[in-house]
């Protein structure tokens, strides 16, 4: 298990996070992308605590995304089964969980600031948190014709992951509202999604 973890963590968390693994008797998996989400945390029918964590993602999401899956499991075994899964039980056991790992010889300095603030009061996705996100993006390995929607021009057209059309409107608090072309369906989206945009 431990050669496994060197692959996708830093490698100071690689022990830490062993740790949590086994203490907690999880079962984890690591799966191919999935576009909507990061990981999961799944009690099967046997009892048995499942964790899936997308491979693609870089050595540093995917350690904060392995803890937000145990987080998951340790406070619904502490709580209860009837806690929200991002609520305030779930939040306080995922700082607990993280306290460890926020240090220079595991997270680059320049990502410690941006942690130090979204753990005050974590997300339920750190994706959620545009400046985190596009920090934590710096690592990942670069795809070509990427770009973010705040980054694109007012009015340009641009694809996303499953194909549709959309085009950039105005910024509306956070979110920029975005016209599907299809459908003239108003959408909002996350200023650091990862979208390709289209030149006619």
């Amino acid at each position: 298990m431990q050669d496994t973890l060197q692959k996708y963590l830093p490698e100071r968390a690689v022990p830490l996070c062993f740790d949590l693994i086994k203490a907690n008797k999880v079962h984890l998996k690591i799966v191919n992308e999935r576009v909507t989400r990061h990981g999961d945390y799944r009690r099967l029918p046997n009892g048995q605590h499942q964790i899936t964590v997308n491979a693609t993602l870089n050595k540093y999401r995917f350690l904060i995304t392995l803890v937000h899956e145990i987080a998951h499991l340790v406070a619904f075994e502490k709580y209860g089964r009837r806690i929200k899964p991002h609520g305030l039980e779930w939040k306080r056991t995922f700082q607990y969980l993280m306290i460890p790992f926020i240090r220079p010889e595991i997270f680059p300095s320049k990502l410690l600031p941006l942690l130090a603030k979204h753990f005050r009061n974590p997300k339920a996705s750190s994706s959620t948190d545009a400046n985190l996100s596009i920090a934590l993006k710096a690592f990942d390995e670069q795809e070509l014709n990427k770009s973010y929607i705040f980054e694109l021009p007012y009015g340009s057209t641009f694809r996303i992951y499953n194909g549709k059309l959309f085009k950039k409107g105005n910024k509306k608090v956070k979110r920029y509202e975005c016209i599907e072309v299809r459908t003239g369906r108003t959408y909002l989206f996350q200023p650091n999604a990862e979208v390709e945009l289209i030149i006619d």
